[in-house]
């Protein structure tokens, strides 16, 4: 959804941003840096990492403050709404939105958690980039289980109907639901209607997403009839990775050895059927070609993106050249169910399982991720009741399907209608906490394979040399 990716690209290379599941400033997409007032916490010492996995959430009559550490602005405009549906909440709240401080996010937060006292994170937020650490991997003691700040799990979840991939990743190694999202961020195509109208007779989703998939064989079908008419069917190789990332069997790691999934593999053959055939104006994600591609300006007119709501509003929307019908491609945009289902970014909320405001923390935590009435958070934001200016997905079907998702962007299309199965199909089970540098490595070396500078088997070994030389993962 919002997640400030203009300061991410001054802080990180393109392709790793590319990957991260952070979204954008809605004042500017591309590259107008957002200046924050950080607020550095200070912590005291308080329990090992030991005794904090021994801890459950209480209730201290003495503790009147809940810290919530956060990184981009989602989670302090909810905030302020909650504070203001909910005036005699009997908790002061404090947030530290610490998006300047770029990736050492982690570190501070690291240190929080570690450090515990009164200054100490009660509620934290994690990007998927790194979600894992927190809720499965290195960090993942510190997280409390929902059920034990008294959330009702079992019936809110099914009432909610929140997509299991969201589930998944907030789900700790005993199977104790630690942490959920609150945007739906499953992947849909979107493409230009113009172009299908002109290569198959119609723009109507649901002909067009049986024309380019399911599966890679039809999309690359697709490729080439568009290509006979002079466009590409996209504009990147990077815009399919993680729809095929996310349908591997397994992740970059498992028992902290490196593991190239044959799906993941088969990424390099994927990537070099797009180069000889001349199906894409091989750009490279996030930069200026790529921008082009989505205003019409590019080599060649490009059909389509993967990308979920966030990227349609944020990005597409943003850099569409136009406000209204009519200017650059504004207006001439559909969605369709994309030919391999995928999840792309997503904001998780956690709670610090040494908190002594376990109920406050609770109430606030179920508001953001599991009320589904029409004052929860999630009901306000999928239907532009927070002044945002735009209808977002969220995690919630049940509130998706309660909601009008009819965008004028889109043509009226209702996006809500495709990316609620967008968001039911993708897997959340393969992500690891090392997902974000391997992704950069691996892209960069697929580039380099396509481009003819390596062979493909120099390519994966160079691969598994970056991750040796800068990772703590065995290479086998």
């Amino acid at each position: 959804m919002r997640r400030f990716m203009a300061l991410l690209i001054l802080c990180m290379s393109v392709l790793s941003i590319a990957f991260t599941g952070c979204g954008v400033n809605r004042e500017s997409s591309k590259n107008t840096p957002v200046v924050t007032t950080i607020v550095t916490p200070t912590v005291t010492p308080a329990v090992t990492p030991s005794e904090q996995n021994d801890l459950k959430p209480t209730n201290d009559p003495n503790k009147k403050i809940i810290n919530i550490w956060c990184y981009g602005d989602d989670v302090p405009k909810a905030i302020e709404k909650f504070k203001e549906l909910h005036p005699d909440f009997g908790y002061e709240i404090k947030t530290n939105d610490l998006i300047n401080v770029c990736e050492s996010y982690q570190v501070m937060l690291d240190d929080g958690l570690a450090a515990g006292g009164s200054d100490a994170p009660d509620i934290y937020s994690v990007e998927s980039a790194y979600a894992n650490k927190y809720t499965q991997g290195e960090k993942y003691q510190y997280a409390a289980d929902y059920k034990d700040l008294g959330i009702d799990v079992d019936t809110l979840l099914k009432e909610a109907s929140i997509p299991k991939y969201s589930i998944d990743v907030g789900t700790n190694p005993e199977g104790k639901l630690v942490g959920l999202g609150y945007q739906s961020t499953g992947s849909a195509f979107i493409y230009r209607r113009s172009i299908a109208k002109d290569v198959w007779g119609t723009d109507d989703p649901s002909i067009i997403k049986d024309i380019i998939g399911p599966g890679w064989d039809k999309y690359f079908l697709a490729a080439a009839d568009l290509k006979a008419k002079g466009y590409g069917i996209c504009s990147s190789a990077d815009d399919l990775w993680l729809a095929v990332a996310n349908n591997s069997a397994q992740g970059w790691v498992v028992d902290g050895k490196l593991v190239i999934d044959p799906k993941r593999e088969e990424f390099l053959d994927l990537a070099m059927k797009l180069k000889k055939n001349d199906y894409s104006n091989n750009s490279r994600a996030w930069l200026d070609d790529w921008y082009e591609d989505i205003k019409g300006e590019g080599k060649k007119q490009v059909f389509g993106f993967l990308g979920p709501a966030w990227f349609l509003n944020y990005i597409i929307t943003s850099n569409s050249g136009g406000e209204t019908v009519g200017e650059g491609t504004y207006g001439d945009w559909a969605i369709c169910e994309p030919p391999v289902a995928s999840f792309w970014g997503g904001t998780w909320v956690l709670a610090n399982k040494g908190t002594k405001a376990k109920d406050g923390v609770g109430e606030i935590i179920k508001w953001i991720t599991l009320d589904t009435s029409d004052t929860g958070f999630q009901y306000l934001l999928a239907n532009d009741k927070l002044g945002l200016g735009t209808k977002e997905t969220v995690a919630s079907v049940t509130v998706m399907k309660k909601s009008d998702g009819k965008s004028d962007f889109l043509g009226g299309q209702n996006l809500f209608e495709v990316y609620i199965p967008a968001a039911e199909k993708a897997n959340g089970k393969n992500a690891t906490e090392y997902d974000d540098a391997i992704n950069l490595y691996w892209l960069n070396q697929v580039q380099e394979y396509t481009e003819g500078k390596k062979s493909r088997e120099q390519a994966i070994t160079d691969f598994k040399q970056l991750v040796a030389d800068n990772l703590d993962v065995i290479i086998e």
